[in-house]
């Protein structure tokens, strides 16, 4: 489970449900001895009694006056038993509850006024509770040992036992029920740090904030300084990689352009193999430089993006920049974007994707050039449309290549195509490249809606609290 509130709860529900059973056991069992030892008290009340109204005859027989002072000792088996026996003159008194049930006392020796407990059959099969104590009393040729054995149900005891764990049962329940919201509240106020770092790296993540700010507990603050180290030193590292690949590519673009003068020169003077030569590797380098540099400025994660990218405004500033070219001037320019479309691409990222969209074809068109963006089924669409010559269809599938130029007396790298594919890549696009039924050529770009994808982004977040 990848939830910490379904973990804390199910072990919440665990360590209560031992902790509580334990205490109910025990609770239990200090009543069931509670209870056991006011029985053994009363027993003993019952032999003390009965001693003090034994009486022997002349004769030396013994004799019982009266019954203790407890009806259950009249009621045959009745719960309640007392049983007298003399060992030297071989008699035995029992109460009226015995009936004609003798209770089965062990035959051992025990010490004078020591009492004894154990566990006996009874009438009716009934399991007794049985104390006993012999005492020396006077008898009339002197001093007599005589066993005082007073016997209880034993299911008094054990029914009065299930009886407390059944009345406290409901008790316990409710008591594990206010501890499992106690421990959830707990967990929810414990946990709330972690739902605002949650919130914090969301508003990173949607570039509303560079960092996690704020006060968090003492707990949690070192986990938060760490976040923000990292979250700093990993934007001083891509800006710090990007700049030095575009400080390298623009120191090589200096020595290239002196190595295709130097071609230039060589061609005047009759050398045309060699400056063909160096004009090609000087063409070839130029152009890893120009695609260098442009993969510099790609962001290079979704979720490293400097904010969505507002669709209608970018293309209309790309488009309103080109139809001051020359190319642009002579083209009908048909543009239908939807009001308040935003797309979750970095906007510089999306400038570029949709400048070397337009340039393409604008470099190709015949009389104009049309533009749409719509949003779609929770997906936002992109079309630039040209009435150029189009693409023959085995050339289509090599336009993403990097420096594929299908005409070289057209101005251009062969890259903008090529950039258009990475940052496609980089964000998961769906790029469509194809020639129009009626003639010319046809980008599609499809995006994720900006709000599903932040979404996304924040979700695995969210699930660990």
């Amino acid at each position: 489970m990848r939830s910490l509130h379904g973990r804390f709860i199910i072990t919440s529900l665990i360590a209560v449900s031992i902790c509580l059973a334990a205490a109910s056991v025990a609770l239990v069992q200090i009543f069931a001895d509670s209870y056991s030892k006011r029985v053994r008290n009363e027993l003993t009340g019952h032999i003390n009694r009965l001693a003090a109204v034994i009486r022997f005859s002349p004769e030396g027989r013994l004799q019982v006056s009266e019954n203790p002072p407890d009806n259950r000792f009249l009621i045959p088996y009745g719960g309640l038993y007392w049983q007298i026996d003399d060992p030297v003159g071989k008699t035995e008194v029992r109460s009226s509850s015995l009936f004609d049930y003798v209770l089965p006392l062990p035959q051992d020796s025990h010490p004078v006024g020591i009492m004894h407990q154990y566990r006996l059959s009874g009438p009716e099969g009934k399991d007794v509770l049985v104390q006993e104590r012999v005492l020396s009393l006077a008898a009339p040729e002197g001093r007599r040992p005589i066993r005082i054995a007073v016997a209880v149900n034993a299911d008094e005891v054990d029914s009065a036992r299930l009886g407390f764990a059944l009345d406290i049962l409901p008790y316990v329940a409710v008591l594990a029920a206010l501890l499992v919201l106690m421990s959830i509240g707990q967990l929810w106020i414990g946990l709330r740090p972690l739902d605002r770092i949650g919130r914090d790296l969301k508003a990173v993540r949607d570039r509303k904030a560079s960092r996690l700010a704020g006060a968090y507990p003492r707990e949690v603050q070192p986990l938060v300084n760490q976040l923000n180290k990292l979250l700093e030193s990993q934007g001083a590292a891509m800006e710090k990689a990007r700049s030095r690949a575009s400080d390298l590519a623009h120191g090589l673009k200096t020595p290239l352009t002196v190595l295709t003068n130097n071609a230039y020169s060589l061609r005047e003077k009759g050398e045309i193999e060699i400056a063909d030569e160096l004009d090609h590797l000087a063409e070839t380098m130029l152009s890893h430089v120009e695609n260098e540099l442009a993969r510099a400025r790609i962001t290079p994660s979704p979720d490293q993006r400097s904010g969505d990218a507002d669709v209608e405004k970018i293309v209309n500033e790309t488009v309103r920049m080109l139809r001051h070219t020359e190319a642009g001037e002579r083209l009908a320019w048909d543009v239908n974007v939807a009001d308040r479309l935003s797309v979750p691409v970095d906007p510089h990222d999306f400038r570029e994707l949709v400048g070397n969209l337009l340039e393409n074809a604008c470099k190709w068109a015949r009389t104009g050039i049309y533009v749409s963006a719509v949003r779609q089924y929770g997906h936002s669409r992109l079309v630039i449309e040209d009435d150029g010559p189009g693409v023959s269809p085995e050339k289509l599938p090599e336009l993403p290549r990097r420096g594929v130029r299908l005409d070289r007396l057209k101005p251009g790298s062969g890259l903008g195509l090529a950039i258009v594919s990475e940052i496609a890549a980089v964000y998961d696009l769906t790029l469509v490249l194809e020639n129009r039924v009626e003639g010319g050529f046809r980008a599609e770009v499809e995006f994720p809606d900006a709000s599903d994808s932040r979404q996304e982004s924040t979700g695995s977040v969210e699930d660990l609290c």
